[in-house]
C-alpha cells in the first residue's frame, strides 16, 4: 500500500495545539517540518503533504494555527534535510498562474532530486479571492473550468523545455533553441506564450494530485491526477469513490492503475487498546465544549448548545428528511450509526478528521483495518492525518509500520529514487 503524511500544524485534531507537549510554538521553527519530514522517511512512506491557505481566519484565529510557513518555501527546505521521501505541496490554480507555478514547481523537483508532487485545488472561500484581487470566488463551475486549462499549461511548459536542450559545449553553446517549445496559449483563462525559462526537471512532470470529491473535481482526478486523497468515514463511502473515479478514468481512456486513491486516515496507535482510546480520550477533554458544540450545530441545522456530553447523540432526522447540505450531515449519521458515540466522542471523531476514516486501536488492529480496506477495494493506501505531531507520526512509524512490513503490505526499504517510482511500487 502507499503511504503520505499529511503534515498539518501541531496535528490535525483542533485541540492538539492545546496539549501541554504540543508543538505549536515552533510551527516557524524550520526544524520542526525537517523533524516530521525525517520521521515519516525512516518509515519509508511515499511522501509528505502540505495543505495550504490564502487568508487568516479573523473569527476563528483564536481556536488554533492553520497556516504559518509558506509551502513551496518549506518543502524545498525539506528536499535538503531528506534523501527520498516525495514532497507535494498545496497550489491554487484560482490564484495562482501556470508559468509562476511550473518554474516553482520544476525548481523543488530539480532541489529535490525528482521528488516533487501538486496538488492543484480551486480554494475554498471569498476572504480568500479578495486577497487577490477578487471581490468573492469564481463560481464552482468557473473555477474547475479554470483548474483544468491551468493543468493542460502546466504540462505544456514542463515539456517545453527539454532536458536534452542543455548542450552545455562551448563549440556549440549552452543550450540548443531549436529544441525548445513557445507554447503561444491563449485560453479562456490564461495567456501564456513560453517556454518555461528552466529546462525539465528530473520527473519530468512533477506528480500530479487532485482531491476533488465533487462532480467536477471527480473527472478532473479521472483525467489528470496520479494521486488521489479521497474522503471516507467507512469502506463503502471509500470503495464508491475509489470505483467511480477510476470508472471516469477509464471513459477518459487512462488506465485506471494509474490512479492511486488515498483516504484521509486519523490513527491513534497504542501499545493495548486502552492506551490508544487514552490518547484520544485526552485530545477530546480538551475541545472547548461551546464552541465545538457550535459548529456541530452548523452542520445538523438544530441548537446542541443544551446536549448532555456524556449522553449518547440524540435521535437526528434522517437524511432524507433533512433540508441542509447533506454531505457533511450523512458522515454525522455514518458516525452515530458506527460508532454509537456519546455527544463529547462525536465531537473529537470531527475534531480529528472532519469525516475522514478514524481507526483506535493497538498496530495489529490498526494495520488489520487497513488491509481490509485495501483488500475491499477502498483504497490503494492512506493519506495519514496524525491527531497531534510529532507524537501520532512517530507512533504510527515505531508501531504500526514494522507491523504492515511483517505482512508483506508495505516497503521496507526505498528501491525507487523519485515520487513517480515511489507510487509505482
Amino acid at each position: 500500500m502507499h503511504l503520505n503524511l499529511f503534515a498539518f500544524a501541531a496535528g490535525h485534531h483542533t485541540s492538539a495545539w492545546r496539549a501541554p507537549d504540543s508543538a505549536a510554538g515552533r510551527l516557524g521553527d524550520i526544524s520542526y517540518w525537517e523533524e516530521l519530514a525525517q520521521i515519516a522517511e525512516r518509515g519509508r512512506l511515499d511522501a509528505v503533504f502540505l495543505a495550504d491557505g490564502q487568508s487568516a481566519d479573523l473569527d476563528g484565529v483564536g481556536s488554533g494555527p492553520l497556516w504559518f510557513l509558506e509551502p513551496v518555501t518549506t518543502l524545498t527546505a525539506l528536499a535538503r534535510a531528506t534523501e527520498h521521501i516525495g514532497l507535494v505541496t498545496t497550489i491554487s490554480s484560482t490564484f495562482w498562474s501556470p508559468f509562476h507555478a511550473a518554474r516553482q514547481l520544476a525548481s523543488l523537483d530539480h532541489i529535490s532530486g525528482g521528488r516533487a508532487g501538486i496538488n492543484v485545488v480551486t480554494s475554498m472561500n471569498d476572504t480568500e479571492a479578495r486577497n487577490h484581487g477578487l471581490p468573492a470566488l469564481p463560481p464552482h463551475a468557473e473555477r474547475y473550468a479554470r483548474a483544468e486549462e491551468f493543468i493542460s499549461v502546466l504540462n505544456r511548459l514542463w515539456d517545453s523545455f527539454p532536458a536534452e536542450a542543455v548542450r552545455n559545449d562551448p563549440a556549440f553553446g549552452w543550450g540548443d533553441a531549436s529544441l525548445l517549445r513557445s507554447l503561444e496559449h491563449s485560453g479562456e483563462y490564461f495567456v501564456v506564450a513560453g517556454p518555461l525559462n528552466i529546462p525539465a526537471p528530473p520527473q519530468g512532470r512533477p506528480v500530479l494530485f487532485q482531491a476533488g470529491a465533487s462532480e467536477p473535481g471527480r473527472d478532473l482526478a479521472a483525467r489528470y491526477a496520479e494521486g488521489v486523497y479521497a474522503v471516507a468515514w467507512d469502506l463503502q463511502m471509500a470503495r464508491e469513490y475509489r470505483l467511480d473515479v477510476r470508472r471516469r478514468a477509464e471513459l477518459a481512456g487512462r488506465d485506471p492503475d494509474e490512479l492511486i486513491v488515498m483516504p484521509g486516515l486519523v490513527t491513534y496507535v497504542g501499545r493495548t487498546e486502552e492506551e490508544a482510546r487514552e490518547k484520544q480520550r485526552a485530545l477530546n477533554e480538551l475541545l472547548p465544549v461551546a464552541d465545538a458544540l457550535k459548529g456541530l450545530s452548523y452542520f445538523i441545522a438544530q441548537d446542541t448548545s443544551g446536549w448532555e456530553l456524556d449522553a449518547p447523540v440524540p435521535q437526528l432526522p434522517t437524511l432524507e428528511e433533512f433540508t441542509g447540505p447533506k454531505g457533511r450531515y450523512a458522515t454525522i449519521l455514518r458516525i452515530i450509526e458506527s460508532k454509537q458515540p456519546t455527544v463529547r466522542e462525536l465531537l473529537g471523531y470531527l475534531a480529528a478528521g472532519g469525516g475522514h476514516a478514524t481507526f483506535v486501536g493497538t498496530p495489529e488492529q490498526i494495520a488489520d483495518e487497513m488491509a481490509r480496506w485495501v483488500d475491499g477495494g477502498g483504497a490503494d493506501g492512506f493519506n495519514l492525518m496524525p491527531p497531534s505531531l510529532p507524537a501520532g507520526i512517530e507512533d504510527f512509524v515505531d508501531l504500526v509500520i514494522p507491523v504492515l512490513q511483517e505482512r508483506g503490505l508495505f516497503r521496507t526499504e526505498y528501491t525507487a529514487t523519485t515520487l513517480r517510482g515511489h507510487l509505482a511500487e
